[in-house]
């Protein structure tokens, strides 16, 4: 024990538990200000003992053992000990000022061996000794369902498990014994750093009480304190869950369209070439195209096709009159013997297309519908046009076009000026970003091109209803839609439209059960990839659809919406999120909107005291495994609010006992003998002529002394 210095209170503190405990770690994070992780912490133990002799090497661990405790300048000496029984520590308890007597809070053991073993060895070597009870790895009453803390027990030896609800030591257990054995319990976390400097100046205040009582001369122990209560260690708040979303196959659904055209409606001649394509997605990315198609062609459409005779063509002749105005062309005037052939032919006044005509073809089921055929301008080349539509389709070029070096200059021209005939202003600016070399542009561009045809498709197709093929009948209205996109799309419409189902030659299906507004946000996904706001009272209907459909990615990312609305309602004071979340856990398990589940969870175990206060019975409704997991997992836990309860408790016990007492007031008897009837009656024989002396009005009953000798007990004014 060297380095004593004057004027300085040498304590020396020895550490004792059983094996694995935590005591060295628990030295060091106060000796050396050592931080661990939680790998270092659950690496394989290994028995180890903190020299005592570090005090002597390194001078920060002795400035780091300097301390002020209510005022007196103290220097803590650490002792560790090993945990093994068998072991003599006689020598480690020499002199000591205050013993720690350590136990694992996942270890119920190594508590009892305090009480058995432990604490009648310090007893025996230290008997007048104070002892203070200490729970080391706090951490783990909350860490031990922690996914990050149980996946580093998965890839070891099946020897090693984690640590159970079952093995853990609860603070009302502690404190038992604690109580029995008359010392002050502490809990600690070398992880978390809880209590860590906290149990050290307990232990100091411990040693320095003991010393004042041996050495009560001593005037700078006069102002040491008990061992202060420890606030109880709240876990922290469980974190909510996030969101993963599917990954994206729009623009492999898009491109399937370029590759393998289904469902067109628009033909595209140059030269000898053809091109099969689709008015909504020429007219999203075109404005040239846009125009050609909204161009009145006053006529009828050719003859019946097989469509008209399906299953909902009887009763829906009016919405397909609506289709037709919708599709935003008709066809030219012809003669009776034209409408079997291949339509009028109307001339166009435009650099990139030459003339325009309707005609009836068969489709893949072998039904007929009306095909736009447009014949190109010579101007625009057929190599120069496919460039062209591939772009449309998919935002990029061939990669041979991406270099200089790989890709024809006459080439190039030809798809600059189809691009500027056909208005395709993106097109242009990728062609003038591949000429100067700015790849990075390239790529900008090309997703700034994708999120306006998005955009452009939103606004005509779903918000103007244009070009559509087919009509949904809904419980509230009816919804026009485009074949091609849904087919690419969604595997069910697929499945329907190209099948032996009857929908596949229908121009108006019945969708019973969905509503305008859930169907709208379907469309809304299937064109863009994106769903817009929706509110958290009426998502589950647009759940139970995308579930139906097999749509994965609509069903994350309506949960993402469900989310956003959530968090924002739970920033206001009232309990809406809670009510919307108690209604949407069971339901979201049913679709498969497992995310929206477990984030409804988290949210009612977070405000789990509230959601018992609000609405009791609908916590008895939810089913038998909700409810034990909204018990086992409610924050604040059970044993947190009971230590909590105990804490004010122990705070209001310590006022009553710190809080001055009260003196009497004075009343105006006097002590003993001398009351104050007798002055009174005094004065007032003085008023009427005695001779007494009268207070004056300026003194006050604490002015008089407390004893006064002039009078005695019974003795009457004279």
């Amino acid at each position: 024990m060297d380095n004593e210095q004057p004027h300085q209170e040498l304590v020396k503190c020895v550490v004792v538990g059983d094996t694995a405990v935590g005591k060295t770690r628990l030295i060091c994070a106060r000796a050396c200000n050592k931080h661990v992780s939680l790998s270092q912490l659950l690496t394989t133990h290994v028995p180890t003992v903190w020299a005592i002799d570090q005090y002597r090497i390194y001078k920060d661990v002795l400035e780091r053992s300097w301390e002020v405790v209510d005022n007196v300048n103290v220097s803590l000496r650490l002792w560790d000990t090993f945990g093994d029984h068998e072991k003599d520590r006689r020598f480690a308890y020499g002199r000591s000022d205050v013993v720690l007597l350590c136990f694992s809070i996942t270890n119920p053991v190594s508590l009892r061996n305090c009480k058995v073993m432990w604490y009648p060895e310090i007893r025996r070597f230290c008997p007048q000794t104070p002892v203070l009870l200490v729970g080391c790895k706090n951490d783990l009453r909350y860490m031990y369902r922690d996914e990050t803390y149980l996946s580093y027990f998965r890839d070891r030896s099946p020897f090693v498990r984690a640590t159970r609800k079952s093995d853990l030591v609860m603070p009302d257990q502690a404190r038992a014994v604690a109580r029995e054995l008359g010392v002050c319990y502490y809990e600690t976390s070398v992880f978390t750093y809880y209590g860590v400097n906290e149990v050290f100046e307990n232990s100091i205040r411990a040693a320095l009480i003991a010393r004042r009582q041996q050495r009560f001369w001593m005037t700078n122990l006069k102002r040491v304190q008990r061992p202060l209560l420890q606030a109880p260690f709240c876990p922290p708040k469980p974190v909510p869950p996030k969101v993963c979303l599917a990954a994206s196959t729009y623009e492999e659904n898009m491109k399937s369209l370029w590759t393998k055209p289904v469902h067109t409606d628009v033909t595209l001649v140059t030269s000898n070439c053809t091109f099969l394509a689709h008015r909504c997605l020429l007219a999203a990315a075109s404005p040239a195209f846009h125009r050609l198609f909204s161009m009145e062609l006053a006529q009828e459409l050719t003859p019946r096709s097989s469509s008209e005779s399906s299953m909902v063509y009887a009763s829906s002749i009016r919405v397909w009159e609506q289709l037709k105005r919708r599709s935003s062309f008709q066809v030219l005037p012809t003669m009776d013997n034209q409408r079997k052939s291949n339509g009028a032919t109307r001339e166009l006044n435009h650099p990139a297309f030459q003339n325009i005509r309707i005609c009836m073809t068969e489709n893949a089921n072998g039904v007929q519908q009306p095909m736009t055929v447009i014949t190109l301008s010579k101007l625009i080349t057929p190599q120069a046009m496919q460039q062209c539509l591939q772009f449309i389709y998919t935002g990029s070029l061939d990669k041979r076009y991406h270099d200089l070096q790989t890709a024809p200059i006459g080439l190039l021209l030809e798809i600059r000026q189809a691009a500027e005939f056909l208005e395709l202003p993106q097109l242009l600016m990728v062609l003038g970003s591949i000429q100067t070399r700015e790849q990075f542009v390239n790529s900008d561009l090309n997703n700034r091109y994708k999120q306006v045809v998005r955009q452009r498709l939103e606004d005509i197709c779903l918000e103007q209803g244009l070009f559509a093929d087919v009509m949904f009948e809904l419980d509230d209205g009816s919804v026009p839609a485009h074949k091609a996109i849904l087919t690419a799309r969604c595997d069910v419409m697929k499945a329907m439209f190209s099948g032996d189902f009857r929908e596949s030659s229908a121009k108006v299906i019945v969708f019973p059960g969905v509503r305008e507004y859930t169907f709208h946000k379907l469309l809304c996904y299937l064109y863009t990839d994106e769903v817009p706001a929706i509110s958290s009272a009426r998502c589950l209907n647009l759940l139970e659809l995308a579930n139906r459909l097999c749509l994965q990615r609509l069903v994350n990312l309506v949960e993402s919406r469900v989310i956003e609305d959530l968090e924002r309602l739970s920033q206001n004071e009232g309990n809406d999120a809670v009510e919307n979340c108690l209604r949407l856990l069971e339901p979201c398990k049913l679709h498969n909107a497992d995310q929206l589940a477990d984030w409804c969870m988290n949210h009612l175990c977070v405000n789990y005291n509230k959601l018992c206060k609000m609405s009791p019975r609908s916590v008895r409704l939810l089913h038998p495994e909700n409810q034990e997991y909204l018990n086992e997992h409610r924050w604040p836990p059970v044993w947190y609010l009971k230590d909590y309860d105990y804490y004010q408790k122990c705070l209001a016990e310590q006022a009553r006992e710190n809080k001055p007492t009260l003196k009497r007031n004075r009343n105006q008897s006097g002590c003993l003998c001398f009351s104050g009837s007798n002055k009174t009656r005094r004065e007032g024989n003085t008023g009427n002529g005695g001779g007494t002396k009268s207070t004056t009005s300026s003194e006050t009953p604490a002015d008089r002394p407390l004893f006064d000798a002039s009078t005695e007990s019974g003795e009457q004014a004279v």
